[in-house]
């Protein structure tokens, strides 16, 4: 909080509590008025378990303009369907992700960071993970099973829960590569609408996010091709029950690629950034890791574990992209690419 906000006065309303909830369920501006009467923030905690919570906010907000609302909820499904229309044009989103290199770069120090890579490729970043070392395996093994998946079974209508742990299996395995919805639907026995709905969920749960192909110019690119990422890499593993060091692992660039991908959208996400984010790939395997298409500048990378690989961009991507810079990402400059502007 900055200086200048230390003397407001915060009112907290801590939705878990049923009295909180009846209340904030169906008040007037009038019992709204005489409870925040006197200070200068509201803040309501899992304001998605109130009926009609986007009503009250739009109360709130339309009549005490002077008062900043503050909503916060674990449900981002719930908490999102619930505001969405009554607060078009009123409201900022903010979403709070595992903690950030930087953020544990400011705690920690970028020698310790470094050290400590390794273990964030593994274990992941989420707050409970890195603030209880020793227990990073019970702790992921309780996130997967009673937290990951609740916002789907409780909100929304999902006839064979047990199917969403085995697709996200199968997106586990295929981290930086191409997803198939149709053949994710064969390995599953599910239609590929029902898979395209499934993952569609998991991405507003905030357990994955996806890029999509770029093209343009080439006739051979891939138009329509996907891949799918997880916003932790502890979670990912967990799902697997893979926690080996990287020396006896054949998956490493898949979770290098996966870790320093999902950096840099954290980034991305904090900084307002503008641009665009794809892979690149043709149908002969020629291949480009990820792109930020801004400025009227295409910015290419590679990202590789080894420091001593230096792979070159691909001359297909360079004659018909000419307008475009190239960096090679590895654990000696990621943090210099996380944070590029």
């Amino acid at each position: 909080m900055l200086a200048a906000d230390m003397d407001r006065k915060v009112l907290v309303w801590n939705c878990d509590e049923p009295d909180v909830r009846r209340r904030l369920a169906e008040p007037t501006s009038t019992m709204l008025g005489a409870e925040t009467s006197g200070y200068d923030i509201v803040f309501i905690d899992e304001a998605q378990r109130v009926q009609n919570i986007g009503i009250t906010l739009k109360l709130l907000i339309d009549n005490f303009p002077e008062k900043q609302v503050v909503a916060t909820g674990s449900s981002a499904i719930e908490l999102s369907n619930s505001i969405n229309e009554p607060l078009t044009g009123r409201k900022y989103e903010y979403v709070l992700f595992p903690f950030s290199v930087e953020e544990l770069i400011n705690e920690n120090g970028a020698q310790e960071e470094r050290r400590l890579l390794e273990r964030r490729l593994i274990y992941g970043s989420y707050p409970e993970v890195v603030n209880l070392p020793g227990e990073e395996r019970e702790t992921l093994t309780n996130l997967v099973s009673s937290y990951l998946y609740k916002d789907i079974f409780s909100f929304q209508d999902v006839r064979k829960p047990e199917v969403i742990e085995q697709l996200l299996q199968a997106l586990a395995l295929q981290v930086g590569s191409e997803v198939s919805f149709n053949e994710l639907g064969r390995l599953l026995g599910l239609n590929s609408i029902t898979v395209q709905r499934y993952i569609d969920l998991l991405e507003k749960s905030y357990v994955l996010f996806h890029l999509r192909s770029f093209s343009r110019n080439v006739r051979s690119e891939l138009k329509k091709s996907r891949k799918i990422y997880f916003y932790d890499n502890g979670v990912r593993n967990a799902l697997l029950g893979d926690y080996k060091p990287l020396a006896l692992r054949t998956d490493t660039s898949a979770l290098w690629e996966n870790y320093i991908i999902c950096e840099r959208m954290k980034h991305n996400a904090y900084t307002a950034f503008h641009g665009k984010s794809y892979f690149w790939r043709t149908q002969q395997q020629q291949e480009v890791d990820y792109i930020e298409d801004y400025d009227g500048v295409l910015h290419a990378y590679e990202f590789k574990w080894s420091v001593t690989k230096q792979p070159r961009l691909t001359d297909t991507f360079a004659k018909n992209y000419p307008n475009h810079t190239f960096l090679v990402v590895n654990p000696d400059n990621y943090r210099a690419f996380i944070k590029e502007e």
